[in-house]
């Protein structure tokens, strides 16, 4: 007798049994995916809930909300009780970091027109911004008042914040 060499890995390639080296790292790395896909999802899920209740709190009435992330995008559905409820709760969402896409599926109870949306850039004020709309800066207060409660303060803009801009009828 004496000692014999033998390749270390071909074991589970003649009898089938066991697994090579690579079969296990190719199954720990498919593993790792699926657990860090499970942690994606168990985190959107927070943060869809997250935004639900913020929404609540806010006491913007959408019966049915749901608010559903996916990656930087979010699905809202429901039925909002007017069209600035729908137009605020958008806001709120897309104003969240992490979300740059909302999509928006909600249905209104009482319809109204639309208001338009203003991003903010450096160096804008709610004075400017409806000096810009409505031609007069101290129209500021209609700006500010439409987006309560999320504004807390009419000094408290930042840019690449979106605010809503409501006709003026």
């Amino acid at each position: 007798m004496g000692l014999f060499s033998f390749i270390k890995n071909a074991g589970a390639k003649v009898f089938g049994i066991g697994k090579t080296t690579e079969e296990e790292a190719a199954e720990a790395r498919a593993k790792a995916r699926r657990e860090a896909d499970a942690a994606e999802l168990r985190l959107e899920e927070a943060a869809a809930r997250n935004l639900e209740e913020t929404i609540t709190d806010l006491q913007l009435q959408v019966d049915g909300l749901q608010i559903f992330v996916d990656d930087d995008k979010a699905r809202i559905s429901g039925m909002a009780y007017d069209q600035a409820t729908k137009e605020k709760v958008v806001l709120v969402v897309g104003n969240t970091a992490g979300i740059s896409i909302v999509d928006d599926q909600m249905t209104v109870e009482h319809v109204e027109p639309e208001a338009q949306f203003h991003t903010v850039e450096s160096g804008d004020t709610l004075g400017k911004i409806a000096k810009h709309y409505y031609g007069n800066a101290m129209k500021y207060p209609e700006i500010f008042e439409a987006n309560k409660p999320m504004l807390t303060d009419p000094d408290k803009i930042y840019p690449g914040q979106v605010l809503r801009i409501p006709s003026l009828d």
